[in-house]
């Protein structure tokens, strides 16, 4: 995502209290080595960055990183590096410096002969072969600094790109025949595209094969991971990205799932209508992230922004997208690390909007600040075993693969608004069914299907890169799976020179290959749209429609719901249509009221609740999920810590167990902010004490059992203490 260009603030040092060296007041956290949390920023240690996760992500590897990296680690932060893969301050290698050799025509370039450019002297390159040496020069810089991590971000290549010198150099090297233009025929879009994928790949394999060396050296552990958009994000904006393939990249160890309001708000079709759906797009956008993942032994941070790139947008808009996002990240159970923030002081010192005079421009308003935190110390406590869902039917899915990207440009691009994914996934989302995109690469992975018994599949917009994958999926529907089919082989691509017509040899489709392995024909679903085709204990479903064609129509997501539904009845799968989502993660209830959906009241929540959303963290008893609602809620019924203990704060709150049996808390929080803290207490306390004063700012709820305790946040270690 794109970073601010921020002036670099002067570092200021914590003076911790109690006599305690700085850098042992929040490091010596034992849950802070699970690295639950994080953010990234490109400052130095400041009272506006001071988000109190267990990670900062410093960004950039110029000259002043290793100072930057002191500074946060001096202030109890766990320590990684983050750095752009594709594009940075990388005027080194661009102009010679690095090597002698001018790197200009390695610049991306569209077909007008214009640089594709990140800024002023800063472009998307195509990574030639020793770009990758150039990055490691600066991870050097990182690694001698002590970063724990690596993070690759952003590995891009335009669509749109294709005519550099540099780029017609790799594609005589990798093709050994003379360049295409990209937009001369669907094939040559196609292998254009297949080359983008292995570039980036090839540059992200020497710096992790030159960080692993560097562990077998010195026996450490730094990790490597790779930040990126989601794969339906990076199709939607054409961008070209080696996504599910960097996971079986030797030394990669997972991935940041960079979606956000900037991603998510980008407009799809339902029921014929094109507009912003945030919270259904971001909910897709990190299922598909979990499913890179899943089965690899490989791990997934999510990403949320509070604000967002645009800053021509004002703070309502940002928060009530940052809830979408946040709220669908959390229906991902499987996923329990975050990125809390991308540059933390965009956030709380950024002025919104921008299109308007600068005295007209408004800072974070204080109850968002106060809800930020709050939630932001939450995520830290997201890895539940209990996980319950109340919604629509489950284990149903939508397969994608990695050459959604592939088709994206001239001279015939797939649809521009990607109807032919969301045509087959939002009919389901809308109904309350939690559908999963699965990775299509990935279903040759042993138990990655485990768990999915209808899955849906189009080959418009993308094909199968390999053979491999219809056997797996054979093997999956023979087990009792059923595979519903919504292709009409209209698709142009269909006649690039591929494996599955032996590179152009005859007119065989991939679908067809598919059908030939499954040991089905085309005549065989004759009749009804959802005649299924048995096929060993499970069977297939052809629906001879596109899927951009049902998106497009009032009726046709209703018609592919029905579809499916009597997909689900022949393997036993009971059908249920919700106008919400719920999930239960332990204490924690996460709930979306979902608009476009099924008639019906809203669902009620009824008990004892909090809702973290809320700045004021006021009880409530009945919680209706309506059209649009989103609530993050910490059920007070079904916390089991023993009072007193804090349930929820807008700063950190560290327990520190005394021998005199008071009960206290190290607390710190983002300079300047509103902060609170809810505990729970069996009787009112006599006192409360901040840094040794005494607070008149709390109350006490008797009913309830609850303290609530307001005072600003300062950057700095505090002691709260309550006497009895």
């Amino acid at each position: 995502m794109t970073f601010p260009i921020l002036p670099v603030v002067a570092a200021v040092f914590l003076c911790a209290p109690l006599g305690l060296p700085a850098q042992s007041v929040f490091s010596d956290d034992p849950a802070q080595k699970f690295e639950r949390t994080s953010f990234q920023t490109r400052q130095p240690w400041n009272p506006q960055g001071n988000l109190r996760a267990d990670v900062a992500m410093v960004y950039g590897i110029d000259p002043t990183l290793p100072d930057r990296v002191k500074s946060w680690r001096e202030h109890g932060y766990r320590v990684h590096l983050m750095t752009g893969v594709s594009w940075g301050e990388y005027q080194d290698y661009l102009y010679g410096r690095f090597d002698g050799v001018n790197h200009e025509d390695n610049a991306q370039t569209d077909r007008l002969g214009h640089k594709i450019s990140h800024g002023r002297d800063v472009y998307y390159m195509c990574p030639a072969d020793n770009y990758g040496q150039y990055l490691c020069v600066g991870v050097q810089r990182a690694l001698d600094a002590g970063v724990e991590a690596v993070h690759l971000e952003e590995p891009e290549f335009w669509a749109r790109a294709g005519w550099s010198e540099g780029f017609k150099r790799e594609w005589q090297a990798y093709y050994h025949e003379p360049w295409e233009s990209p937009d001369s025929s669907v094939d040559a879009q196609w292998r254009t595209s297949k080359l983008k994928y292995f570039l980036y790949r090839r540059a992200l394999q020497q710096v992790f094969d030159y960080v692993q060396a560097y562990n077998q050296k010195t026996g450490k552990s730094v990790r490597c991971y790779v930040p990126t958009h989601s794969l339906i994000n990076y199709a939607h904006w054409h961008i070209v990205s080696p996504e599910s393939s960097l996971a079986r990249l030797k030394g990669c160890d997972g991935y940041i799932a960079q979606v956000w309001t900037g991603t998510a708000r980008t407009p799809n079709d339902f029921r014929g209508v094109r507009k912003e759906r945030t919270f259904e797009t971001a909910f897709l956008e990190y299922g598909a992230m979990q499913n890179l993942v899943r089965a690899t032994g490989r791990s997934v941070w999510y990403l949320n922004d509070p604000v967002e790139d645009d800053p021509q947008h004002d703070w309502a808009d940002y928060r009530g997208n940052w809830e979408s996002t946040l709220t669908a990240s959390l229906l991902q159970p499987d996923v329990w690390q975050y990125e809390v923030a991308p540059w933390p002081e965009r956030v709380f010192g950024g002025r919104y909007p921008r299109n308007v005079p600068p005295e007209e421009r408004k800072p974070i308003p204080p109850e968002y600040a106060t809800e930020l935190q709050t939630v932001m110390q939450a995520l830290a406590d997201m890895k539940q075993t209990d996980v319950q869902w109340d919604c629509g039917t489950q284990k149903i899915g939508v397969l994608v693969s990695d050459s959604l990207m592939f088709q994206r440009e001239q001279p015939t691009p797939s649809d521009p608004d990607m109807a032919h994914f969301y045509g087959l996934a939002l009919p389901l989302l809308k109904r309350g069914l939690p559908v999963t995109p699965v990775q299509l690469e990935n279903v040759t992975l042993p138990g990655f299907l485990d768990g999915q018994r209808v899955l849906m599949l189009s080959y418009q917009g993308q094909k199968p890169q390999t053979a491999d994958v219809h056997g797996a999926l054979t093997d999956w529907v023979k087990q009792g799976g059923v595979l519903v089919m919504v292709d009409d082989d209209l698709d142009p691509y269909n006649r690039v020179r591929e494996w599955w017509n032996e590179d152009g040899k005859n007119e065989r489709t991939a679908r067809g290959n598919l059908f030939e392995t499954l040991g089905v024909k085309d005549d065989d679903f004759a009749g009804e749209a959802d005649r299924m085709v048995a096929v060993g204990k499970g069977g297939v479903v052809w629906l001879r429609e596109s899927p951009v064609k049902l998106a497009r129509s009032a009726e046709g997501d209703a018609r592919l719901a029905g579809i499916v539904q009597t997909a689900a009845a022949k393997v036993s799968l009971e059908w249920k249509e919700t106008n919400y989502l719920t999930l239960r993660r332990g204490p924690y209830v996460i709930g979306a009221g979902l608009d476009e959906s099924v008639p019906g009241e809203p669902r009620v929540l009824r008990g004892c609740f909090v809702n973290l959303f809320d700045p004021d963290l006021k009880v409530q008893t009945t919680v209706a999920l309506t059209p649009g609602a989103r609530v993050f809620l910490l059920d007070l019924d079904a916390v089991k810590a023993a009072p007193p203990t804090v349930l929820a704060s807008a700063c950190k709150a560290l327990a520190d167990k005394g021998e005199d049996g008071r009960a206290r808390w190290t607390v710190e929080g983002v300079g300047e902010t509103p902060g609170v803290v809810l505990i729970s207490s069996a009787k009112a306390p006599r006192t409360v004490r901040l840094d040794g004063k005494t607070l008149d700012s709390f109350t006490y709820d008797d009913a309830d059992g609850l303290i609530t305790v307001r005072f600003p946040n300062e950057a700095r270690a505090r002691e709260l203490s309550l006497d009895y």
